[in-house]
């Protein structure tokens, strides 16, 4: 199928790949284009995290992961942090030019996730969503793909082009006509996945971008867990992209904006959010 920094002391940072930025991390000093990058994961309402974000880059390319955890009794956590580790681990040791190299990344992490399901009781029922970057320096190129309802919200110019679409219950009642795309935030069964990294492989959706897309100077991504989106609408999101004069600001107005929403809403519990919010400089 195609299609503010932390300041919660819990935030995930994974391994050494991951570390808010307290400024902007230019991934790159060379070829055309420098490209900027933030990170957000936030515990929310609850008294843990199961998200987790990581990036890795080298001179040519830059891989961006997120993922949110689920599973119970610390399996979500584990989860998530092994869809990070896995994909992370594949794209540094053998670069992705096509869509289907990251449909087959997708489904090799999915049969990863479900080896370590039988390592314990803790594990046995953990599953993942996941989204995930990977952008071609030197070609100026973008490919993308994800598995469960953590979205990639692509800008240009100041407005949102696209954004990836979840696989979950509400969605395809909105796909087949019985709802409308304003109540994707609101429907109670928001939260019920069709599918997510973990399920049996006839089970599994993975959607990817279906050809390369060509980067623009201004060209904004946002990789983010429903955590964000849920509270912060697209035209939210615009409206800080343009005020924010880098992309760690960008997280930061996101950040205040879920805790607004979700305070207002009475959600003490509201979930965990994280984000990596990746901006394309010009030349």
């Amino acid at each position: 199928m195609n299609d503010a920094l932390p300041t919660d002391p819990e935030a995930t940072r994974f391994g050494g790949v991951v570390e808010p930025a307290a400024q902007p991390t230019p991934a790159t000093d060379s070829g055309a284009r420098k490209i900027e990058l933030a990170v957000m994961s936030h515990r929310g309402g609850r008294s843990y995290n199961e998200d987790a974000c990581g990036h890795w880059h080298s001179e040519q390319r830059l891989c961006c992961v997120v993922a949110d955890g689920a599973g119970g009794h610390g399996g979500g956590d584990v989860a998530s942090k092994l869809v990070v580790s896995h994909i992370i681990d594949q794209a540094s040791s053998a670069p992705l030019a096509r869509a289907d190299e990251v449909h087959d990344l997708l489904l090799d992490t999915n049969a990863q996730l479900r080896r370590h399901q039988s390592e314990s009781e803790q594990t046995r029922d953990m599953h993942s969503t996941v989204v995930a970057l990977f952008v071609d320096m030197a070609h100026q190129e973008a490919l993308w793909g994800h598995a469960g309802d953590s979205r990639l919200y692509l800008f240009r110019e100041g407005q949102m082009l696209l954004h990836t679409r979840d696989h979950s219950v509400v969605q395809s009642l909105v796909d087949a006509g019985m709802l409308g795309p304003e109540q994707i935030r609101t429907h109670p069964r928001r939260s019920e996945l069709q599918s997510a990294l973990g399920s049996r492989p006839e089970h599994l959706l993975v959607s990817t971008a279906s050809t390369p897309w060509q980067l623009r100077g201004g060209d904004a991504f946002l990789l983010c867990t429903d955590g964000l989106w849920e509270y912060v609408d697209e035209a939210e999101m615009c409206a800080s992209l343009a005020r924010a004069a880098d992309p760690t600001a960008w997280l930061a107005s996101l950040e205040e904006l879920v805790l607004l929403h979700a305070n207002a809403s009475g959600k003490t519990a509201h979930d965990n959010f994280s984000g990596i919010a990746v901006w394309i400089g010009r030349r």
